[in-house]
């Protein structure tokens, strides 16, 4: 609970219509798009980095734990008040400061939506290339925070490879600058790349400054369908191995596939066991040369069909079916566990193979989804979480899963982050003088252990 006199110092700094501690709103900020559910004692929403400075300094000074939340889009129980304490709301923060078209960068406030920036860029021929699935809703600040990745991953990167600086309030109030717009900086740590990633743990981040690139004058968009699992995954660590380098390789399994058809009757090959849904961009001559190659190479390694979209409308009917994947399989089960283990792109055959055999012996429903080119899965498990045995079940399944991921070289996260889903897997991955490490860095950030504590650390 916030006292009585401390509520009145916050409703000072942000005004009462931004302090917020009706049940009603404590119950909205209780959850994100993780399973697990925790009520704040209250939820601030500031309007400014000044704002925000005066509250980690009042928040610092009487140990109060503050939680900072964009648009709760994440899958990893980032943003949820694990511990108690206070969320921090950034959906006031919102504005593309600058667009710099000579510099090639953008400065954006965490609470702009990944999209509206896209959008925005776009109408200067640039493009800001991180891609989550939630962009429509999910938020810089957030996507910085987690490291957000998406389908264009395979070729652009995640957040971190187009993060130049940001400006960052610290538990104690004090205001810092890392980075900045140059494109070339290896001044001193690099303590924007520290920040990114940290999953609200080290600091606030008030300020964004984001690389742009050239938008693509053309893009192609190819769908290849496979009667074996096992030949499409091939084929994506062929495809990679030849050095093409696709925008996007997506795929998508047989249970998967089955769920979207029933869900809104798209059609596909009646013995369809797998999907590779394939997009290039660049120069015309070399996409449309590009696009005939991964045609003759996906045939060559099985596919039984392959379209290839000849207009802008055609390549958003083949991505019809990759974007309704979450909302078919919510109308399965009450519940989908989405995870992210992700391995290097020539073990994809064998983790997929792995999943499908932990599916058969825990008696789970687990579909494939994966941004395949960058061997990062995104294995969907169904189920129903009231059932405690079958999410026994889970858990023995997840356990397994992670140690073959990370006995292949993989990693527990390739783009949603740790949060509390997964950080009693930590050791899997780290010795314990890495974990140590980290949470020294925690410590000389964070002293009072006040921002995220129930966080992966």
């Amino acid at each position: 609970m916030i006292s009585a006199s401390l509520t009145d110092e916050f409703r000072s700094i942000v005004g009462n219509e931004w302090f917020l501690d009706a049940p009603e709103d404590l119950a909205t900020y209780s959850y994100d798009a993780f399973w697990s559910e925790f009520r704040p004692d209250a939820v601030i929403v500031p309007g400014s980095t000044d704002e925000i400075s005066k509250i980690m300094g009042v928040a610092n000074r009487d140990r109060i734990n503050i939680i900072p939340r964009g648009a709760g889009t994440n899958i990893c129980g980032g943003s949820v008040a694990r511990k108690g304490g206070i969320i921090i709301a950034f959906h006031r923060m919102n504005k593309i400061l600058e667009i710099e078209t000579e510099s090639m960068c953008a400065v954006v406030q965490p609470g702009v939506v990944n999209a509206d920036l896209q959008k925005e860029v776009a109408q200067y021929g640039l493009m800001y290339p991180p891609d989550p699935a939630s962009m429509f809703v999910s938020t810089m600040g957030g996507n910085v925070a987690l490291t957000a990745g998406g389908p264009r991953g395979v070729k652009y990167g995640v957040t971190r490879d187009y993060l130049l600086g940001l400006e960052v309030v610290l538990p104690s109030g004090e205001v810092i600058r890392t980075g900045g717009k140059t494109l070339k900086n290896v001044s001193g740590y690099d303590l924007t790349r520290l920040m990114c990633g940290s999953e609200g743990t080290l600091g606030i981040i008030t300020e964004i400054t984001v690389r742009l690139v050239p938008l693509a004058p053309a893009r192609s968009t190819l769908q290849a369908i496979f009667s074996d699992l096992d030949d499409a995954a091939k084929t994506v660590s062929a495809i990679i191995g030849s050095g093409i380098v696709p925008t996007t390789l997506e795929l998508i399994d047989r249970v998967v596939l089955d769920v979207i058809r029933d869900y809104g009757g798209a059609q596909f090959y009646e013995g369809a066991e797998a999907l590779l849904l394939i997009e290039m961009d660049g120069e015309a001559v070399l996409v449309e040369g590009q696009g005939e190659r991964i045609e003759k190479f996906c045939k060559e390694k099985g596919a039984v069909v392959v379209e290839r979209a000849s207009t802008p409308e055609e390549a958003e009917k083949l991505w019809q079916a990759r974007r309704s994947v979450f909302g078919a399989v919510a109308r399965l089960r009450p519940n989908c566990i989405v995870e992210d283990a992700t391995v290097p792109v020539k073990r994809l055959p064998e983790i997929i193979r792995k999943i499908v055999e932990l599916a058969d012996k825990y008696r789970l429903k687990i579909g494939v989804l994966a941004h395949a080119g960058d061997g990062n899965l995104h294995p969907l498990i169904m189920t129903d979480l009231r059932d405690k045995e079958e999410m026994a079940r889970v858990d023995k399944a997840l356990e397994e899963m992670y140690e073959a991921t990370i006995a292949m070289g993989g990693t527990l996260s390739g783009e949603h982050g740790i949060g509390i889903a997964k950080d009693r897997f930590m050791a899997m991955e780290f010795g314990q003088s890495a974990i140590e490490l980290m949470r020294r860095i925690k410590r000389a950030f964070d002293p009072n252990n006040i921002l995220n504590p129930g966080s992966f650390l």
